[in-house]
């Protein structure tokens, strides 16, 4: 928690500039973060599915599925 603590001080002491930029970048690594975190997760359900560990079915189906386990 010290690291953020020290970020945070830091940036504050940053100029108004050097923070927006430092902001919009941050912003930018999120944005990528959360591409690869799908990416990721569409790569596990393609796996998933060739693998034949996914069923189709009606919402009904899914209910069921789930009142069972």
């Amino acid at each position: 928690m010290s690291d953020i603590n020290t970020f945070v001080e830091e940036f504050q002491g940053l100029s108004l500039e050097d923070q927006e930029y430092v902001a919009e970048l941050i912003k930018k690594q999120l944005v990528e973060s959360r591409r690869q975190s799908l990416v990721d997760r569409v790569a596990e359900a393609r796996e998933n599915y060739r693998a034949g560990r996914t069923r189709s079915g009606a919402i009904d189906d899914l209910m069921e599925d789930l009142e069972n386990d």
